[in-house]
Order: structure tokens, then sequence, then C-alpha cells
């Protein structure tokens, strides 16, 4: 374990398990999301595309609305699935009039500002919904795999909600690599951390409830893009990367991903801790 985080970068980017890019900003990056989002879309010329979304990086969002304005690429035939929701201790949707709400912010940022001429229709807009997770998987098995999924990663190595289990849950990881749509609880990890930087700390105003696309559906995509950019990330890219594969960091399975790739900030590559 001490080697994953006293290595060199050089050593790091020799050993890493995981294809991995650098890239000079988080600017950059955002732009290069916003690319591939429009591109996948242009290359299909009106056939059906399927992206997933996160919440987690958005400063793509409004470039991706640009282009799309500017160019005049049609939506008609895109479904836009987006990755998970907080919930309310009763397991709803949390008001999407809160900041910390996904569906609030892909409404007010993404679909509302698309000209309307070229926006999907509102069922090819879609989030979890506790208890139509079967609908959900269902819907994505007849869509086909996603075409594309370019994502965050979070502090304990969760992609969408799917957080790590506990070390005493019954689950291997092969189970958990199938695991469907689902509420759960949120990590003690993510609700400080997302709290932290989210809403100032506040972490009695932090949802302790989620729901989450399952790692069966995202692993699927068949090109699968991780983006890390924030300090606070340079340890859990390192564990991703330079450690086997297993539940305890699920964005580590993208090591077994036959079309994924890390893209990692210089700083973030460059940086160094002495321990």
């Amino acid at each position: 374990m001490r080697e994953t985080y006293t290595c060199s970068p050089e050593e790091f980017l020799k050993n890493s398990r995981l294809p991995t890019r650098v890239m000079e900003s988080e600017a950059a990056m955002m732009e290069e999301i916003s690319d591939i989002m429009v591109d996948t879309i242009e290359r299909k010329q009106g056939a059906p595309t399927f992206i997933i979304c996160p919440v987690g990086p958005i400063a793509q969002y409004p470039l991706f609305v640009k282009k799309v304005n500017e160019r005049g690429v049609s939506l008609k035939n895109v479904w836009m699935i987006n990755m998970d929701e907080y919930l309310t201790d009763d397991d709803q949707h949390i008001s999407p009039d809160s900041p910390l709400s996904f569906v609030g912010y892909m409404e007010k940022n993404v679909y509302s500002q698309i000209r309307p001429e070229l926006l999907m229709p509102r069922e090819q807009r879609l989030f979890p919904v506790p208890g139509k997770e079967a609908e959900l998987d269902a819907l994505i098995e007849k869509l086909g795999p996603a075409d594309c999924c370019l994502t965050g990663v979070g502090i304990n190595g969760h992609i969408a909600f799917n957080e790590p289990p506990a070390p005493s849950e019954a689950i291997t990881d092969e189970e958990y690599r199938t695991i469907g749509t689902r509420c759960l609880d949120l990590s003690k990890d993510t609700i400080v951390n997302n709290g932290a930087h989210k809403i100032a700390g506040a972490l009695d105003m932090m949802p302790r409830r989620c729901i989450t696309m399952g790692m069966k559906q995202l692993l699927n995509a068949k090109l699968f893009k991780v983006y890390l950019y924030c300090d606070w990330q340079w340890g859990i890219m390192r564990k991703m990367a330079l450690e086997p594969a297993d539940r305890f960091a699920p964005a580590s399975f993208l090591q077994e991903h036959p079309n994924s790739e890390m893209v990692i900030t210089k700083t973030l590559l460059e940086h160094t801790i002495n321990i």
C-alpha cells in the first residue's frame, strides 16, 4: 500500500493498470468532454444515441449547450440518462430547487438552455427514480450499451453513487460488478466530502440516501472516461490505477473495461507526499 502513494509520477504512469492520459488543465478537460458528447451525436447521423450523464463534473455542460445551439445539432434521437440523485429519508428525489439537486441542475442549466427545436422529448432525458429501478434497467437494456460515459470519481472510488461496500458486507467482486440500479445509504466519506465542497460543510443538511444507476449498466458503456482534477482525488487516483481492481474502490473496475481511460491534470500527476 505504501508504494501506491510514494512512487514517483513517472513510476505511476509506467505502472498504472488503467490507461492514463495527462491534460494541462481542468478547463481543457471540460472542452474535451463537450466535444466528445457532440461528436458522438453527430457521428451517429440521426441514429439513436445514448449518453450516460453525471452531475460532477458539470463545467462541460455550458460548452455542450453552446456547441449544440451554434451547430444546430439535433438531439431528437438522443437519450441522456443521468447516473444518480440524492434522496430524502423516505426515498423520494430531493426538491429540484435544492442546490444539491441533480435533476434541478440539468433542467436549469442544460435542457432549458437548448433551442427548443433541437431538444429531445422529455421522456428521453431521464434520472433513476425510486420504485422504478427495474424499469430503468430494462430501458437501458433495450437501448443497448451507452455510447459513452464521461464522469468523475468520488473520494472513495465510487462511480455515480455506487459506494464501496463495508468490509463485513456479504458481496463478492463479481456480484458487485453486476449490481443494478438501486437506492442505498451514502457513505460517511461521501457525505463529508460532498458536504464540504457543495454546501460549505453544513453536514446536517446533507442527504443520507441516494439512488444510482448500477455498475452493470455503467460498465457496459462502449466508451468510459473518468476525469480527475481535484486535489482530493489524488489518493483515489493512485489506488484505482496501481492496486488490483476490487469492490472497495469501484472505479478500479475500469481496469477491466475494453475502452476506458483515466484522464488527469498535470498538477494532480505531479503532486507527491512524503510519508
